[in-house]
């Protein structure tokens, strides 16, 4: 049985065979990607580069339309067509001054020779503001002070909150404090006002596994300027 010839494969010769495939998916992009996304496709297949744009989505990001012509980077390529183009990612600017970050593929029919250009070009501008606003909200103006608000629904969170501060500050677990160690949580707290709060000395002294009367001896030494 002869085998079937194999398929014929066509290869796009001018813009009018890659239009009708390039245009959905240049619409995917600029919807995808949103409004300060730009998505051009340039007609290359002429000697001219007047008036290259063949189709453009989101044309309001550099202001041109459809019969613009060719960037300074068509005109390169058009100088040295046998190389490789293709750029991905790359620094652009608007008349106006707006950065923007293009990539641009160009495409060639089966002699090699550059028929199309679809280019994608993102106005930088809303992601730079953006970034702007959070530096400015982030920005460190030096050493953060040492002033943790702490929000919780009950003053024993509140209280237990400062009492781990309290003892991490120590470096030291609760089982390997000597009596410095103690006194020095205490310290800490009576300093945040913890002893405010009712009963705090009980749950402080429970925390630290001393009793009651040691933990009023070490806060009262603490205050009488002695601890």
């Amino acid at each position: 049985m002869p085998t079937p010839p194999a398929p014929e494969t066509s290869a796009a010769r001018d813009l009018a065979d890659l239009e009708p495939i390039l245009r959905p998916i240049m619409k995917a992009v600029a919807a995808a990607v949103g409004p300060h996304c730009e998505v051009v496709l340039h007609d290359l297949s002429g000697d001219g580069m007047e008036h290259t744009i063949a189709a453009i989505e989101n044309g309001h990001v550099t202001g041109r339309a459809v019969g613009g012509p060719s960037t300074n980077l068509g005109l390169e390529m058009r100088r040295q067509e046998a190389e490789d183009h293709d750029e991905y990612g790359y620094r652009g600017r608007t008349a106006d001054g707006r950065e923007l970050r293009s990539s641009s593929v160009y495409l060639r029919d089966p002699d090699g020779r550059v028929i199309a250009a679809l280019c994608v070009n993102v106005d930088m501008t809303p992601l730079q503001a953006a970034r702007a606003s959070l530096d400015e909200v982030l920005k460190s103006t030096g050493a953060a002070p040492d002033r943790d608000e702490i929000f919780a629904g009950d003053i024993n969170e509140v209280l237990d909150n400062l009492i781990e501060t309290a003892i991490a500050n120590t470096g030291k677990a609760v089982a390997l404090m000597d009596r410095e160690h103690k006194i020095e949580v205490l310290r800490f707290l009576d300093r945040k006002g913890a002893f405010f709060v009712k009963r705090a000395v009980d749950r402080v002294a429970r925390r630290l596994g001393v009793s009651r009367v040691t933990a009023y001896n070490y806060l009262d030494q603490i205050r009488a300027g002695t601890g």
